[in-house]
This record gives structure tokens, sequence and C-alpha cells, in this order.
């Protein structure tokens, strides 16, 4: 959830200053053009995409999923589904907790940052930070890589009983502990973050070494693009 700039590479009406809306598809409903539901693509990654349900830091449904369904650019599932089929053969599967995120979403959590008065999911996801900490350093931003449509959060889960494997720290929790390489993150949880480094850069993808679990695919398909349509299966549909 780092800042980044935001230019508009399509020549379309601007919804948001530096944000780009989608394009109507069947029935009117909005969609990404070049974009797919990675169900559509590798139905045998495991889909748990937290800001569609209450299970997030910010302990309710995010603004902008519709539906709990992962979203990326064509060429960022194609990458993954790559990775699951090494994984695949070791008992292992690749596990999604977000993946496209529309600028509405983005926007929530920068509300919810600014209220210090709701400190309900504290002691889980920052019991180090306090709240009025999270915007000045870099947890939460006004602009997101996932809204591009090359980014994915994602971990690492034991088949056939889908249980995650030990990263160290849960997803999304706001603390150096998530650093990819924290040196107090030793043997097993260690081992498991590089397998996921490893695994994924391999198909082209690059970590955010301030989440273990953030991973952009280069070169991006949308890489000055910023968009705002709602997550939703016929968003990723022709």
């Amino acid at each position: 959830m780092r800042v980044v700039a935001a230019v508009l590479a399509l020549q379309v009406v601007q919804a948001v200053p530096g944000v780009v809306p989608g394009t109507a598809g069947a029935h009117g409903a909005e969609r990404l053009p070049g974009f797919v539901a990675l169900r559509d693509v590798d139905p045998s990654i495991v889909e748990d995409i937290r800001y569609a349900g209450p299970r997030n830091f910010t302990g309710a449904v995010v603004d902008g999923y519709e539906e709990p369904v992962c979203l990326l650019a064509r060429p960022a599932a194609e990458a993954l589904r790559r990775a699951q089929r090494e994984l695949l053969r070791s008992g292992r599967a690749l596990k999604v907790y977000d993946c496209y995120r529309p600028q509405r979403a983005v926007d929530r959590f920068v509300r919810w940052a600014g209220d210090p008065a709701d400190q309900s999911t504290k002691a889980e996801y920052y019991p180090e930070v306090d709240k009025a900490r999270l915007i000045p350093e870099g947890y939460i931003a006004a602009k997101s890589g996932h809204s591009r449509g090359s980014t994915v959060d994602v971990t690492v889960v034991a088949l056939p009983g889908r249980r995650e494997l030990d990263m160290g720290t849960a997803f999304d929790f706001f603390g150096s502990l998530s650093h990819t390489d924290d040196p107090r993150v030793a043997g097993e949880a260690r081992e498991n973050r590089r397998l996921l480094k490893r695994v994924l850069g391999a198909q082209g993808f690059v970590n955010l070494p301030e989440e273990w679990w953030h991973f952009t695919l280069r070169p991006e398909a949308f890489p000055d693009t910023f968009f705002d349509v709602p997550v939703s299966v016929a968003a990723g549909r022709p």
C-alpha cells in the first residue's frame, strides 16, 4: 500500500482525477478491459478475498467489493497459473487474499485510518503501531498498485486441507515483522517466505519488501492506470 504516482494512460473519461473507470459490458455492467477472473484461468488457486467480508483491518466489507472474486490483468493471472503448477507438484497451492482493488476501496482505507475512534481491530492488525501513524509511516496510502491490476496479496497453503503455511505474521499485519526479510522471522516461517518469493519470482513477480504477501508482476499491463470499477464477476468478463 505504498504511495505511487497516478498518470492517465487511457483516453477515457475520468471519474476521479488520475483514476480511470471501466467500460460498459453486457447489460450495461462495468467491466475492466484486459482483465480476467482468476477462477476462469486457474480454479485450483484458493481465493479468500478478505475485503469482500468483515475479516480485515477495517472490520467491515470494504467499498467496491461487490463479490469475493479475484480479478487481475490477464498476464498476471496467467503468471499465477504457472506458479501454481510448480507448487501443486509438491502438494501445496497458492491462496490469494486480494487482487485488483478499486480506487474507492483505497479511499475507504484512508478514511478508516483517519478515524481515531475506531480501534476495534487494533489488537489483531496493528498492536504496536499507533493508528495515527499508519498513513505517515506508509502502511495506508492514497493510491495502490492493486488498482492497476497486476498486484496480488498471496500466501501458500498445504493440500489437501488448504492449511495456510506459517509466514510469521498474519496477512495485513501492520508492523516490521511483516517485512519479508525481517531477521526476527526464522525457521519454518522464514523458509516459507523464501518459497513464496522464489516461486512467484520465477514467473516475474516482484515482492514489496515491507509486506511478505505483496507481489507485482513486471512489466505491468497497465503501469500508469488506476481503475475504479467495483469488484464483481461481471467486471472480469468480456
